[in-house]
């Protein structure tokens, strides 16, 4: 189990660069078939962060606003209803064509239909945050930070964003901060910049003391040989995950929490979920379980956010891993792209198999 010190200002903090995400209003209709859309606020990184908020624990995420932008503001009202607080620099839009948050389009698929996200993230406010945005000083030494979440999203949305990860994990370990880092591979941010990327990703994993990814993200971010990712009886699989997180835990011993989600797509609407632990020479396996989907978009997010809550209760690993996948089967009951839990009943409820009326 991972010992944690007893008092922080701040039990989770994360950077991000939040936006928002249209999804059609009529239930598992695409986006260019639909006339009426739906808007929520989003970022992986606040997504992860929302299980601990929403339990109680004090979080805060380190992000950038566009000054006096209404689509600011709709973001904070929504980080507030979650319980998430907020730090970051107010930035002039520069014009019609300066800065914005970015957007994503989602379709969450229905049936023998996939899903599919079209982002629109040119003119990013998130792209231009750097550590001289934030006081570490502040944030370490006099407030406190139980643990940092970092997201390879944010990591590799720009050369900034990446330089700002790496100096927050840096003063985090000078500070005794744990340190969470979620791979989160993403094909197209990472085009013409794989050198770049790579190093700035094995740099991080190189201090951190969680580290979470899929079979594509060990492979693809630090250049771990492992399974073929995606297919179908990913059950079979499970050897290989674990033989692939042992070849990571060569590269990066201090790490004492290995995870993955195990996905195997039945359709849009039902999966196959389950998980894979590692923590310290102990494993500890979920093994792939149906669910049914609503929308699969955060149900990885959700997974992290329930493994970190229960890192930072206290629990034994058995224990946090089976919230995580529960918090991430919670997550795809939603039309939100984040778990919201009411209370860590509703959570276990999942896991134990209960979907009975609580009244």
């Amino acid at each position: 189990m991972m010992q944690l010190k007893k008092y922080y200002q701040w039990a989770l903090v994360a950077p991000t660069s939040m936006g928002i995400r249209l999804t059609p209003t009529a239930q598992g209709q695409p986006v260019d078939k639909s006339h009426h859309l739906l808007m929520q606020a989003t970022s992986a990184e606040s997504n992860a962060v929302t299980p601990a908020a929403c339990l109680g624990l004090p979080v805060k995420v380190l992000t950038a606003f566009v000054k006096d932008s209404p689509i600011a503001q709709f973001i904070k009202d929504n980080l507030r209803q979650r319980n998430i607080h907020w730090e970051g620099p107010e930035k002039e839009q520069g014009g019609p064509w300066g800065f914005r948050h970015q957007i994503n389009f989602a379709d969450s698929g229905f049936g023998v239909r996939g899903p599919r996200v079209w982002n629109d993230r040119s003119g990013e406010v998130g792209r231009s945050l750097s550590i001289e945005d934030f006081s570490t000083e502040r944030l370490y030494r006099k407030e406190g930070v139980q643990m940092l979440h970092l997201s390879g999203l944010i990591a590799a949305l720009s050369p900034e964003s990446g330089q700002l990860c790496l100096e927050l994990a840096g003063e985090g370990r000078r500070f005794e901060t744990k340190i969470s880092f979620d791979l989160n591979y993403r094909a197209s941010f990472w085009q013409a910049r794989e050198e770049e990327l790579r190093k700035t990703f094995r740099q991080i994993a190189s201090v951190a003391d969680i580290l979470v990814g899929n079979e594509e993200d060990f492979q693809l971010c630090l250049g771990i040989e492992g399974p073929e990712a995606g297919g179908k009886d990913v059950a079979s699989k499970i050897e290989s995950f674990k033989g692939m997180i042992r070849k990571v835990k060569q590269q990066y011993p201090q790490v004492q929490v290995f995870a993955t989600t195990l996905r195997e797509v039945v359709h849009a609407n039902r999966h196959l979920w389950g998980a894979i632990l590692l923590d310290g020479e102990q494993w500890h396996v979920i093994e792939p379980r149906p669910i049914e989907v609503l929308d699969r978009i955060g149900g990885g997010d959700g997974f992290v956010g329930g493994l970190l809550y229960g890192i930072l209760k206290g629990w034994e690993a058995e224990q946090y891993v089976r919230f995580g996948w529960a918090a991430g089967a919670l997550a795809t009951t939603l039309f939100t792209d984040y778990a919201q839990p009411v209370d860590e009943d509703q959570v276990w409820s999942i896991w134990n198999g209960n979907a009975r009326v609580l009244r």
